[in-house]
């Protein structure tokens, strides 16, 4: 652009820096973001944004969290992307407190958590150990009429069997065997984890068994 005699803008800055932050170039992104900040450009929320996420990845979530009031000097407000973003860097920084704190800011502001925050507030709780918390966080799903996904059954799944709670394990394999999701090897994974920890050799016993129907039924398909 600058060889064509060509001023980059800010819509040119945010599809830079997003494509640098999803290619992992998080060196980049940011010397983007400095350097948009040097040419005195106007800085919108998609810029804000893809470097939360990028200093999240790095999990530098101090600076992902310090961007939050630079956004509203600049009169920008935060949106679910930015939050979500947010909630992201604290889960990658064992930040599980921060996680939870930003889901209720969220509310407050007036902005409904999507599956995506929700995901990443049930990660960081199992990051954390905090299985009780990781189950409330799925219950809030399906009261904000979301429906949990693979993920969020997986990332709960792992907060129980941290614990030991094989029982909570099981129910929410389960569940998601119910919700027609496709259970995939991780989570037979931690559930003949968990048996073994409590003891439950049947059980995981079981649960094998059921694995390999699944994939038998797979290579007769």
């Amino acid at each position: 652009m600058r060889e064509a005699k060509l001023e980059p803008d800010k819509v040119s800055y945010s599809a830079g820096i997003s494509a640098c932050e999803k290619s992992l170039h998080r060196r980049w992104a940011l010397a983007l973001f400095s350097e948009i900040l040097e040419a005195k450009v106007e800085v919108d929320a998609i810029s804000y944004s893809a470097v939360i996420s990028s200093w999240g990845k790095g999990g530098q979530w101090q600076q992902a969290l310090a961007l939050l009031s630079e956004m509203r000097e600049a009169n920008l407000e935060p949106d679910v992307i930015s939050y979500n973003a947010r909630i992201s860097a604290c889960e990658n920084g064992g930040q599980w407190q921060r996680a939870l704190a930003l889901l209720s800011e969220m509310c407050e502001a007036r902005l409904e958590p999507d599956i995506i925050s929700y995901n990443a507030g049930i990660s960081a709780c199992e990051k954390g150990a905090q299985w009780q918390r990781a189950l409330a966080l799925l219950c809030e799903v399906n009261e904000a009429q979301l429906e949990p996904d693979a993920i969020s059954y997986n990332a709960g799944m792992l907060a129980c069997e941290h614990s030991g709670q094989w029982q909570q394990v099981l129910s929410l394999l389960s569940k998601a065997k119910e919700a027609g999701l496709d259970t995939n090897a991780n989570m037979y994974a931690t559930v003949t984890n968990v048996c073994e920890m409590g003891g439950q050799w049947q059980k995981a016993s079981s649960v094998l068994d059921d694995l390999l129907l699944k994939v038998g039924r797979c290579f007769v398909e």
